[in-house]
């Protein structure tokens, strides 16, 4: 089954995505916006730092209010996993598991995942103890008793930066060697925070919110928040297929206007160089979205296309 061409797809129904189905839905674009409901808004339960909800919001309700605005506007949402997509005679065709799409310009918002840690227990503690930013999350947790879940440089900076928040911050490496440089070994000396390099064989939560570390030998650690650095997938299967520039950590480039080097392709959000903040992605769905539409009626004007006065 094959859809009807459109003039903008949306792969992705984050932040991002939806940002950009507003703007274009209300610039009178037909739009379709296809999503695999796996946003990584769904794993905050708790957005303190979203302009606009000074008592906070979850993700999920962020991620409801959107796709009913974007309906509001005309756009149409539907649920499709996207296998491949393909540029033919300047036609992006994508097949999904459903059926086949066809559009005039592609907007793709597929974000990454945020890889929890490889430790039994911790999974279930997501968005409400265990969290993977700190610019995020650090705030909501100080005072607190803090272990951070890794072995690298940016383990090490992470738990420098907590001492702005608690005095109680321990690196927990589960048996990992360390891996960051000797400035970061230096500064964690200087400001004695503990170093644990034992595996970890035991999370003790309460639905999600931990309590204690047990390590190898028995030993127990009380810990109210864990910050995970094990790192990130950035979703970016669709846009190396059709021949986008990556950078060397494998997210796409684009410009200003977030075009990719492919014409007629546009990338916003976490799938991009752009730091992975709910509130940069839907800036960046924006200012997508009004690129498109400037990149439309410049189309329009030369082929002579737009409506005419009285029509």
């Amino acid at each position: 089954m094959i859809e009807q061409h459109r003039e903008v797809i949306i792969i992705g129904g984050g932040l991002a995505g939806l940002s950009a189905g507003i703007y274009l839905g209300r610039s009178r674009r037909d739009t379709l916006l296809i999503h695999s409901d796996r946003s990584m808004a769904k794993w905050e339960d708790d957005v303190q730092n979203y302009l606009g909800f000074p008592e906070g919001i979850s993700g999920d309700a962020i991620l409801e209010r959107g796709r009913q605005q974007v309906e509001r506007y005309g756009v149409e949402i539907k649920q499709d996993e996207i296998r491949s997509v393909a540029k033919v005679d300047e036609i992006f065709h994508l097949q999904g598991e459903t059926q086949s799409y066809r559009a005039s310009r592609l907007l793709v918002a597929t974000g990454l995942t945020h890889l929890p840690p490889e430790i039994a227990g911790v999974r279930e503690c997501l968005g409400l103890s265990l969290f993977f930013c700190k610019d995020c999350d650090a705030f909501r947790v100080q005072g607190k008793r803090i272990v951070i879940l890794g072995h690298n440089n940016e383990a090490a900076d992470y738990a420098l930066a907590m001492l702005l928040f608690s005095t109680s911050v321990v690196i927990a490496t589960n048996d990992h060697a360390i891996t960051w440089d000797s400035n970061h070994a230096d500064w964690v000396k200087e400001y004695g925070i503990l170093v644990r390099g034992e595996r970890i064989t035991e999370v003790d939560h309460s639905e999600g919110h931990l309590r204690g570390l047990t390590f190898g030998a028995g030993e127990r650690i009380e810990v109210d928040a864990a910050f995970a650095t094990r790192g990130d997938v950035t979703h970016t299967e669709l846009l190396r297929g059709l021949g986008a520039e990556l950078d060397t950590e494998g997210q796409v480039v684009v410009d200003a206007c977030l075009k990719t080097s492919v014409p007629g392709l546009y990338a916003a959000g976490c799938v991009t160089p752009a730091n992975c903040q709910m509130i940069i992605a839907a800036g960046q769905g924006a200012t997508a979205a009004q690129s498109i539409n400037r990149d439309l009626f410049e189309d329009s004007l030369r082929r002579h296309a737009l409506p005419s006065c009285g029509q």
